[in-house]
């Protein structure tokens, strides 16, 4: 293993490095591996579960052993190595220094004793203490490389110990549980790239392993990455659709080890009375379906990619999509214990620092790849054979490791790495669009309760369906909220600082927008937000044309989740619009989230303007849900046509009925497609049956009271400061305040 940056630059650190900036390194990464034992017993430390994992007490020695070998034997003039044995017991896989203990046995070395290795480690500190203070003289790559070398063992320290706290039916916790932050998982999406002849490969400033380079030219067809990583939820139908059971998924070495070692779920997944439950470094913790799932094979990876219709990315891709992206996320090692998603910008998301993410590449060396000489030279060449590339990092990675050119690799059936995956399609372009429904129908309509995200209701004919809803008599939302908005614009004005910047939610056709302009003028700047690049570009142009003296700084992005306002927002007071009671449309989980996100994004002391539907009699409910012209039925049924035309479906539009429900249990109106009989309809490629009654359920539209919703904003940091109530049928406008 070598470090890869340039000669010029790595010659000018060492120059400005002193011997204590090297000892200074050496120690913190030293007593972070000592730290990592506070909670563990002896007997914790001498067990080995499997031969793929190792006793903690084995890999505190090996990390010692590989600084007494590669470091202090050959440059400290009189080092007396600490035990001679040890030699024998501590190598790993170095042929060129001599024989070893097998891998699988290494639990069988009760002696040395835990005290002994502390000993050890404390011997070997303290010669490489008057090495370091000798000055590097040409050492620093041996040092990097011992300090990276022992910080991945840090984190196969946690590996094995998960592994091994997995087997003991009492189920023992590393450490207490850290409380997440409630965020539902987002609906999957797809990010397109298009391709071409890109670089991949390190050649850059700081440490690189060796496999890591040299950086050298790929060419990428088109294609398209998912969002995010696939969730413990979406795993969940995966199973629920025989995903274990059906060879057709699997490639035939992962099928028959499924069938040998009766895989039937991800390895640390417990199915107990109460429902599935998960073994973590925090002990075992109900299972959360927004989590990414975890602890995969390749088998299992490249298994639900084929059930979803899609495939695992490329090493290439991956690192080209991820190039440029900040690094983001937490670490075990400052106190983190699971996958946590953070954003980390626009469009993908979850791409450092949450799960490694498997790659369909095999690892192998890159064009003019040569291993360092002598025995270091066995670190990385040596595996280049049948193993497969993962990227990214985990949760529990050094952050220093976490990078877009770093290289993991396993064998395709190991599965006690923090391994997760992320989809990706060929294409990219104006047909993402399709693969984001092609995923969700492979998905949704596996579900043991079948269901469509309502997103998928918009293409062409679906918004002149819904745009001819908007005009029915029995449709009151916009036409009440328009009139709402217009009588109580001049006080809702009042409240909108000189200067201020309106974001609004969703940028939508700019109708309820302009009714808060022209009462404002005093509004400096608006700021759209929308994922749809032509909706987005629709507004904005719109709205310069008729207000020119006002700045229009659109943002495409996801309103759910956006990190940043446009730069023109800064430094001005800041107004959140989001009228039309879309907040209606999310769960109760969801919305709480969304405001969580919004409050972080217009900041502190914002005003956020929310439109909502109020509970009402359930006939006008429904009606306005299920209209006497069948407007509102032909819109739900759309989706279908949709899937017919854009997935090859079959579905017949008159075996399936539009119904409207009001839910009073959960405050709201859902909208379903009912199977008429009993059936079995192919879309996508794939058959999904249907009971007669079995419904896909399409739409939520929650309805609030005001003190349900000034719960619901308190509980994500808003207080509602003021409402507007209109005539029957009710419908508000509240103003909160972060």
């Amino acid at each position: 293993m070598t470090n890869t940056d340039r000669p010029e630059e790595r010659a000018r650190a060492r120059e400005q490095a002193s011997p204590s900036d090297a000892l200074s390194r050496y120690r913190a990464v030293r007593r972070a591996s000592e730290a990592l034992i506070r909670s563990l017993t002896p007997e914790d430390m001498g067990a080995q579960s499997m031969a793929d994992a190792s006793p903690t007490k084995w890999h505190l020695a090996h990390t010692t052993w590989f600084f007494e070998t590669f470091l202090l034997t050959p440059h400290l003039p009189g080092y007396r190595v600490f035990d001679p044995k040890f030699g024998y017991l501590f190598n790993s896989y170095y042929e060129a220094i001599g024989p070893r203990q097998p891998r699988p046995a290494r639990g069988l070395i009760t002696r040395p004793s835990v005290a002994d290795v502390l000993a050890y480690r404390a011997h070997v500190d303290a010669g490489m203490a008057a090495l370091l203070n000798r000055g590097l003289g040409g050492l620093d790559h041996l040092l990097d490389l011992g300090l990276a070398h022992e910080e991945q063992h840090q984190e196969l320290i946690l590996m094995d110990i998960l592994h091994l706290f997995a087997q003991s039916p009492v189920s023992p916790a590393f450490a207490p549980p850290r409380a997440a932050p409630v965020r539902p998982a987002s609906p999957l999406g797809y990010v397109s790239f298009e391709g071409g002849l890109v670089e991949i490969g390190h050649d850059g400033p700081g440490f690189a392993f060796d496999n890591e380079g040299p950086r050298h030219r790929v060419w990428l067809e088109p294609f398209r990455l998912a969002d995010r990583l696939v969730t413990n939820g979406e795993w969940l139908a995966f199973m629920a659709d025989g995903g274990y059971a059906r060879p057709e998924l699997w490639l035939s070495e992962g099928w028959a080890l499924v069938r040998a070692e009766d895989w039937r779920a991800p390895i640390y997944w417990r199915e107990t009375p109460d429902g599935w439950r998960i073994m973590g470094l925090s002990g075992l913790r109900a299972l959360d379906p927004a989590q990414p799932v975890s602890h995969l094979s390749y088998y299992e990876a490249d298994a639900y990619a084929a059930w979803a219709g899609a495939r695992l990315p490329t090493e290439a891709e991956w690192e080209h999509a991820a190039a440029g992206r900040p690094v983001a996320g937490e670490f075990v090692n400052s106190g983190h214990l699971g996958p946590l998603p953070a954003p980390e910008g626009p469009g993908l998301r979850q791409m450092f620092g949450d799960l490694w993410e498997w790659t369909r590449s095999a690892y192998l060396p890159y064009p003019g790849f040569k291993a360092a000489k002598g025995a270091v030279g066995e670190y990385n060449g040596k595996f280049m054979s049948g193993q497969f590339v993962l990227r990214g990092g985990a949760c529990v990675t050094p952050a220093g490791h976490v990078r877009a050119t770093y290289r993991n690799f396993f064998y395709p059936h190991q599965r006690w790495m923090f391994s997760g995956l992320r989809l990706a399609l060929d294409g990219a372009g104006e047909d993402a669009q399709a693969s984001d429904l092609e995923a969700d129908v492979a998905a949704g309509l596996s579900k043991p309760h079948k269901s469509m995200p309502p997103k998928h209701f918009y293409d062409a004919e679906g918004s002149e369906l819904f745009e001819a809803i908007t005009e029915l008599p029995e449709y009151y939302p916009t036409r009440t909220e328009l009139a709402l908005l217009e009588g109580a614009a001049g006080e809702i004005a009042r409240h909108i600082p000189e200067g201020a910047a309106l974001v609004e939610f969703g940028s939508g056709a700019s109708t309820k927008t302009r009714i808060v302009l022209d009462a404002a003028p005093q509004v400096a700047v608006y700021a759209p937000i929308d994922i749809s690049a032509s909706a987005l570009e629709g507004a904005a142009q719109a709205i310069r044309a008729d207000y020119p003296e006002l700045t229009v700084a659109p943002l495409r992005d996801d309103f759910t989740n956006a990190l940043r306002l446009p730069p023109e927002t800064e430094g001005r007071p800041v107004v959140g619009f989001f009228p039309g009671s879309t907040i209606g449309n999310f769960t109760p989980d969801e919305a709480r989230a969304f405001l969580v996100s919004a409050r972080r994004l217009l900041g502190e002391g914002a005003a956020f303007l929310v439109g909502i539907d109020l509970v009402k009699d359930e006939r006008t409910l429904v009606a306005a849900y299920d209209d006497a012209q069948g407007v509102t039925a032909a819109f739900n049924k759309n989706l279908l046509k949709r899937i017919n035309r854009e997935l090859g479906g079959d579905f017949d539009l008159d075996a399936f009925a539009h119904r409207a429900v009001w839910n009073a249990a959960e405050s709201r109106i859902e909208m379903h497609l009912v199977s008429l009989r009993d059936q079995s309809v192919q879309a996508a490629g794939r058959t999904f049956r249907f009971a007669e009654g079995e419904t896909i359920h399409t739409e939520n539209s929650y309805k609030f009271t005001i003190e349900r919703m000034a719960a619901l904003a308190g509980a994500a940091g808003w207080k509602l400061e003021r409402r507007w109530v209109s005539e029957d049928p009710a419908f508000a406008m509240v103003l909160l305040r972060a």
